[in-house]
């Protein structure tokens, strides 16, 4: 998949087209995935201890990622992303890792 979790992304179509957000989960058995702020639900709830008063929750529903963009740290632009080889500096390893297709610039994991 050519994005992950915490990438910061721009909503290509749909009613938030224009948006970015950060990923907070991803479903790669049906490619899609949650954003931040983006695909707001209503869900009816009971009360329980963890939401006592109950009612409507809003929430954030998935979204396909065909219709997200990575947004390049570096460049600050919506890009698509390629596989790229890195040379590790500690143990001189090939790695492919993510990289930007506009700057060439690698694309972190972050936790």
């Amino acid at each position: 998949m050519h994005i992950n979790k915490n990438d910061q992304v721009l909503i290509l179509s749909g009613n938030y087209k224009g948006r970015k957000g950060r990923v907070l989960k991803i479903f790669p058995e049906t490619q899609r995935a949650i954003v931040e702020g983006v695909n707001l639900i209503k869900r009816h709830t009971k009360a329980s201890q963890k939401n006592p008063q109950g009612g409507i929750v809003e929430k954030e529903a998935s979204i396909h990622i065909s219709n997200l963009m990575v947004i390049c740290p570096k460049c600050n632009e919506a890009t698509k992303v390629h596989r790229a080889t890195h040379t590790d500096s500690v143990k001189g390893n090939k790695v492919r890792v993510r990289a930007c297709k506009k700057c060439g610039e690698m694309l972190i994991k972050s936790t």
